[in-house]
């Protein structure tokens, strides 16, 4: 069993260079450009939504909750559309706020990841247990714990795919360096002194 205070330089590393490669791939890559969609008229659109003085929140329309779902109004409104969700902050994005967030996600997952490998390996693993074990709980980590939310709140079907494929690559990326770094077993056991 490896403890987490030994695997602490994987976590750090590991978190580091999977906020790298998230910027590099959103950044620098064109995977994610047609995720995200801006809208035609945008002024219009913020000079109709402006006067509602919506209060922050994740909305639904039409709205199902607390409305008579059976009721001819609600069934016509629904049948008619547009169906939708949107989000409303608080003010504007705060990128290094939502980045500091993300980079702590990413140290949780690699915490747990670490966790799990610590468990069930030996100090002096072979390098492709390593990264079995963690490439698969970094894929549980990255991928399927938002994936049934993304259904239900019926995202789009290309961006929950290609933020499966980031989560995969930071689920590689991750067991790489774990493997790598993982620690031998005369670093991790205290030597026994006559």
């Amino acid at each position: 069993m490896v403890g987490l205070a030994d695997l602490w330089i994987p976590i750090l590393v590991s978190s580091v260079a999977v906020f790298m490669v998230s910027a590099f791939i959103w950044m620098a890559l064109p995977i994610h450009t047609p995720d995200i969609k801006s809208l035609d008229d945008e002024e219009s659109f913020d000079q109709a939504i402006r006067p509602l003085n919506i209060k922050p929140g994740l909305y639904m329309f039409p709205g199902c909750h607390g409305k008579d779902l059976k009721s001819d109004e609600f069934k016509a409104r629904w049948k008619a559309g547009p169906w939708g969700l949107i989000t409303i902050q608080s003010g504007p994005a705060n990128f290094g706020a939502n980045l500091f967030k993300c980079f702590v996600s990413y140290l949780i997952i690699s915490a747990i990841c670490a966790y799990l490998a610590g468990i069930g390996l030996a100090p002096g693993a072979d390098y492709m247990d390593v990264f079995r074990v963690v490439g698969t709980a970094g894929i549980l980590g990255y991928c399927m714990g938002g994936l049934a939310n993304d259904f239900f709140l019926a995202k789009p079907n290309r961006f929950i795919v290609t933020s499966l494929i980031d989560g995969v690559v930071f689920a590689l990326v991750t067991a790489g360096i774990f493997a790598w770094l993982w620690p031998d077993a005369a670093s991790v056991i205290p030597a026994v002194t006559p």
